[in-house]
């Protein structure tokens, strides 16, 4: 029988599960991409049409290296790789994945597109009936409609990345921790890409980080800095609304919703009406947590928008080289420097909106991209890192961070505003 969970208990755990520490060996990407029509990208995806070009991928085994595919309610799709122990096998397990996943969608008409918007659907239906979507979307609907715009409209890029080991250093779980929320404002400026909506601009290249930012700031912002952040994390964690109360497993009519304005902790504490909350119940609300950087016994760093075709490999190398290289590490975090304001050791939350509205155009987050790259790129030199994975991230360079512009840029400027 599930037994009563004990305040400390659940700060224990959180802290436990989420900060796993040992030598930083491991790199993984989620790729989120918008299913378009290829002859019409404004023509909304019936969710029977998405099931037949996502069947012959979709079971155990079905990817040659192992990824898995998911959806999103709003019928986006998502391919996760399994981890792997180096930045070149992640990326040549992941397009090996990517080609089969594109091959079987493209036989049905339709495309993936990497933006971190729609650019053209207001509000696509949402094809996931899940009780748990039901209740983040009558969750969501309490504040704004940013929400149903998460759920429904938006694809990212995470990349994954071990929290690191006990020390101090560059190799320290701490220092990863700091160094993730650092640079999260440069990935935002350098891969901005949802610069529209409906056609039109919206005043920000990141719109999708935007909106995040206008959620509820208790799961989507970044947690108070604290010299442990496994603390910091159980505090955050547990101060946190209550997105969704799980039901009986199988039951699919059920009504997961939770009393508006109650957090985890008050949950334990005792609400009344209300059965006791479990070490289960933790588990899944740690899963309801939406910040830019979610430790879940790894980094899961969540800020940079959907790249189109094989940009994707761009993120991951370079939050790979920042992150895993000593050097580079120490190099970005000299960089980040003048992001940090008043002596905090993370930007602020200010910071986070200004690369989310103007993007490499702030003359500091525009500096810090650029230091960002070299840094990555001279790492990526030094390791050895495949030819055509240093030539994407130079390429990149060229095209973007060099010139102060983001993929945002590309997309306002072309004629058809695709």
């Amino acid at each position: 029988m599930p037994v009563d969970l004990l305040e400390e208990e659940a700060e224990a755990h959180v802290r436990g599960v989420c900060f796993k520490t040992g030598p930083p060996v491991r790199t993984g990407v989620e790729l989120e991409w918008l299913v378009q029509d290829r002859s019409d990208p404004h023509e909304p995806i019936a969710a029977d049409r998405l099931d037949a070009a996502l069947a012959p991928v979709e079971a155990p085994g079905a990817l040659p290296r192992d990824g898995r595919i998911t959806r999103e309610p709003g019928g986006q799709v998502e391919l996760s790789s399994p981890p792997a122990t180096t930045l070149a096998a992640c990326v040549e397990a992941t397009a090996t994945d990517l080609a089969v996943l594109r091959r079987a969608v493209e036989g049905a008409g339709l495309v993936l597109v990497g933006r971190g918007l729609d650019p053209h659907r207001e509000e696509p239906p949402r094809v996931l009936d899940h009780p748990r979507y039901r209740a983040m979307e009558r969750f969501f609907d309490r504040e704004g409609p940013w929400g149903r715009t998460m759920m429904r409209r938006t694809a990212s890029l995470q990349v994954n990345l071990d929290c690191g080991d006990e020390s101090d250093g560059p190799a320290g779980y701490r220092y990863r921790w700091d160094l993730a929320h650092r640079i999260g404002p440069v990935l935002i400026a350098a891969f901005a890409n949802s610069p529209l909506s409906r056609g039109r601009p919206t005043g920000w290249l990141s719109t999708r980080q935007a909106n995040w930012s206008r959620m509820d700031p208790g799961r989507t912002r970044r947690p108070d800095h604290h010299p442990d952040p496994g603390t910091a994390w159980a505090r955050y964690a547990l101060d946190a609304r209550l997105l969704c109360i799980p039901g009986a497993p199988g039951d699919e009519s059920a009504d997961w919703s939770a009393p508006s304005g109650l957090t985890f902790r008050d949950w334990l504490r005792g609400a009344p009406g209300l059965r006791p909350a479990t070490l289960a119940d933790l588990d899944y609300h740690l899963s309801t947590l939406f910040p830019p950087v979610r430790p879940r016994g790894y980094l899961e760093l969540r800020m940079i928008d959907a790249q189109d075709g094989d940009d994707w490999i761009v993120p991951t190398a370079l939050t790979s080289a920042l992150l895993d290289d000593p050097v580079a590490a120490d190099a970005a975090f000299a960089a980040t420097e003048p992001l940090c304001q008043d002596g905090e050791p993370v930007p602020a939350d200010e910071i986070w909106r200004r690369a989310a509205r103007i993007g490499p155009a702030d003359p500091d987050l525009a500096k810090a991209t650029r230091a960002c790259f070299a840094a990555a790129e001279s790492s990526l030199a030094r390791s050895g890192a495949p030819a055509a994975v240093r030539q994407a991230l130079t390429d990149f360079a060229e095209r973007y961070s060099e010139r102060g512009r983001c993929p945002a840029h590309d997309l306002l400027d072309a004629p058809s505003r695709a």
